[in-house]
């Protein structure tokens, strides 16, 4: 019964943790399903956003303009990923661990420190985490869900323009989208910009929530991600088939997540064996439908077989 009364307790607090990461998650889900691509650059940019927004909040910029300069940081970082793998042709995987290593050093320089804390007392903030159990705008399950909803509107606006629609085409196929006169190279790029826009405007939201930005607040990132995707994909593939529906599926996906987390720390769970825990999460997820499909080929293949029988 303690456990349960604890699990209601931190539920507030990792629904809203779910909500932050579930724009990193979205940010993830149009490199890793649009475009087909494996980005790695989001460990940095996700860092690059929160140190960017923290430094322009303490030499008191306003809120909203410093979310939009840490997005801007974030469209930076992913020009930079997609420029080396358009233009110099290096394999996307490895452009972003090179834009990852480099970030590292330049978020050091931006916060002049390993890591920069905000006086939370003292400052204005979007969200925060002392006001998670608060019924007002502030509240990060509000601001963060409203931010979010109009987050995936404008999305699903964008995807279905003539741009976004080219976006598509070159994960799909990028050699049918040349064939059809469609500038794979810029679309690959624009659509790693987007992405890691995304990622670092959620990383200006969690260092806000947290009260301070660090140089390795994005390490894992890209695994948190993925666990959003294939769990939102795994358990709501097959209902959500809108565009819209399915971005929505990767935030459910995220604050799913946070739940399993909150749940197996509350049982106990050494907080050291996190990571291991989210690796396995992602791994069994991305099983799933690995294994659905050889019960799938058993099944009918005994299915063939007792006719043949018969």
């Amino acid at each position: 019964m303690q456990i349960f009364e604890q699990l209601l307790s931190a539920l507030p607090g990792s629904v809203s943790q779910g909500l932050i990461w579930a724009i990193m998650a979205i940010g993830v889900y149009l490199t890793y399903r649009i475009l087909d691509v494996a980005d790695l650059t989001v460990d940095g940019s996700f860092a690059t956003g929160g140190a960017v927004a923290v430094i322009l909040i303490l030499n008191g910029c306003n809120l909203w303009l410093a979310m939009l300069a840490a997005f801007a940081a974030g469209l930076i970082a992913g020009a930079v990923t997609g420029l080396l793998h358009t233009f110099m042709g290096i394999p996307p995987i490895l452009a972003g661990i090179l834009t990852q290593l480099s970030l590292y050093s330049i978020n050091l320089k931006i916060m002049g420190k390993a890591n920069q804390s905000i006086n939370v007392n003292q400052t204005d903030l979007l969200i925060s985490l002392r006001w998670v159990k608060d019924f007002a705008f502030h509240n990060p399950l509000i601001t963060v869900g409203l931010v979010l909803i109009v987050l995936i509107a404008l999305l699903y606006w964008f995807f279905g323009t003539e741009m976004g629609s080219s976006i598509r085409a070159t994960g799909i196929n990028p050699n049918m989208s040349r064939a059809q006169g469609i500038n794979v190279n810029f679309n690959k790029v624009l659509g790693i910009m987007l992405s890691n826009g995304l990622v670092a405007f959620s990383g200006a939201f969690l260092a806000q929530y947290q009260g301070f930005a660090d140089v390795k607040m994005g390490q894992g990132s890209i695994v948190i991600g993925l666990a959003a995707v294939i769990i939102g994909e795994a358990l709501f593939g097959k209902i959500f088939k809108n565009f819209a529906l399915r971005l929505l599926s990767v935030a459910f996906g995220s604050i799913i997540y946070y739940i399993v987390i909150q749940t197996v720390i509350t049982l106990g769970l050494d907080a050291n064996l996190l990571k291991l825990l989210s690796a396995v999460i992602v791994a069994i997820f991305l099983a799933i439908p690995h294994w659905k499909r050889q019960y799938t080929q058993t099944h009918m293949k005994k299915h063939k077989g007792g006719k043949t029988h018969a």
